[in-house]
């Protein structure tokens, strides 16, 4: 459960991206505590996926500021959000189905063998790499996948799915993105994937989750931010507001001031 006292990890003011004459994100504000699963809902073309490419360095926006523990950065591609701590887990997975769990999981951040074989030659330490990788594994309870050496092509959604969350775990410092975690997958795998972001946001990682499936969102998120129209709306909580409350706001159908005093939580 997340207070308001709780520090900012991410933080994004009036931010502004512009298409020619369509404007995807219209001076948005965006905040994420410390050790919370933040969901981010918006109708489609609500500008929510702008929003997080912003955030996660694949969109550099016209205006607006980011803030990442208090301190200015500007992200110019994935690769800066990354060396700044932020991963993200995208819908389509980004693995690549060929290769074993251990080399997925180290995919473009291979390590070297120590001494002149890694400096000279450029030989990759797989022994090390699969050793880590099943202690990353095993972390986050992914006991199910027992040889480091499979192809992810042979994993069922869930554990692709899981491979991918267990990635962005290993090297993010801050902040883990997940968008559409659970989509396509059937219940009880996306009860494994439920489970595993709250096994992330236990490790002190905060989580932002992009998602359409409102139950998975009011069962793991500390709090919703609601997009529409290209900017932040409401901020609202599970314990305060419900599924339909959601929905009815982001649609226009409901102001979120006309609420009972004490239920919104900016």
């Amino acid at each position: 459960m997340t207070t308001e006292n709780q520090k900012l990890v991410l933080k994004a003011t009036q931010l502004v991206k512009r298409y020619g004459h369509v404007t995807a994100i219209d001076g948005a504000d965006f905040e994420l505590r410390e050790g919370e699963i933040l969901a981010v809902i918006g109708d489609n073309g609500a500008g929510k996926s702008s929003l997080i490419k912003a955030l996660s360095g694949a969109l550099v926006p016209d205006a607006g500021e980011i803030l990442l523990d208090g301190a200015p950065v500007q992200f110019k591609s994935p690769m800066d959000a990354r060396k700044a701590g932020i991963e993200t887990v995208y819908q389509n997975l980004a693995v690549a189905p060929s290769l074993n769990i251990a080399d997925n999981l180290y995919l473009g951040r291979e390590k070297l063998k120590p001494g002149i074989l890694g400096k000279v030659f450029k030989m990759l330490d797989r022994k090390a790499m699969h050793e880590e990788a099943k202690a990353k594994l095993a972390e986050l309870g992914l006991l199910t996948i027992q040889n480091i050496h499979q192809a992810v092509e042979t994993l069922s959604g869930g554990q692709r799915q899981g491979v991918a969350v267990a990635r962005s775990a290993a090297f993010a410092k801050h902040v883990v993105i997940m968008d559409e975690p659970t989509a396509a997958l059937g219940v009880k795998e996306s009860r494994r994937v439920l489970n595993l972001i709250r096994d992330v946001r236990d490790r002190g990682l905060s989580v932002v989750l992009i998602s359409h499936n409102m139950p998975h969102v009011f069962e793991v998120a500390d709090r919703i931010h609601i997009h529409r129209l290209g900017k932040r709306v409401a901020v609202i909580k599970p314990d305060t507001h419900s599924m339909s409350d959601a929905v009815a706001i982001m649609t226009g159908a409901m102001d979120p001031n006309e609420h009972p005093a004490g239920a919104f939580a900016a």
